[in-house]
């Protein structure tokens, strides 16, 4: 049991960070689109309700637009790239594991970015589950 034990987490440990992703998730990071930009200025250095967020993460074989540890939370901008059905499927494919592993996910919206974020803002602090980051 105690074998079966370690080996669970150093596969939990292992979903985080590839290290082959690694270029694509620093690409990421320095070609942010305007809403992503714009909605990593809120959520950096714990300003959403001291929740601690990375952006352009790596999880298994994806890269998310945002995940915050202590609420196993991810959040994912959809902007125009997001609306085809190819783009769609992929999406589904993609939420599906991530949910399967237990994340949490909130899609936002770019334009609703763009035009509301305080409402983004609200959205994402409605999903916290733990009153305590």
């Amino acid at each position: 049991m105690q074998f079966f034990n370690n080996f669970e987490t150093l596969m939990k440990k292992n979903l985080h960070s590839r290290n082959y992703l690694k270029k694509y998730r620093k690409d990421l990071r320095n070609n942010m689109t305007f809403s992503e930009a714009r909605l990593w200025s809120c959520l950096k250095n714990k300003q959403l309700q001291g929740r601690k967020f990375r952006r352009q993460h790596s999880i298994g074989n994806y890269i998310v637009d945002f995940f915050c540890f202590s609420e196993n939370l991810i959040i994912e901008v959809d902007g125009s790239s997001h609306e085809n059905y190819a783009s769609e499927m992929l999406d589904i494919e993609r939420d599906n594991f991530l949910m399967k592993e237990g994340f949490k996910i909130v899609r936002c919206d770019a334009k609703e970015i763009e035009f509301n974020l305080d409402g983004v803002l609200e959205e994402i602090a409605e999903s916290f589950t733990h009153s305590d980051p």
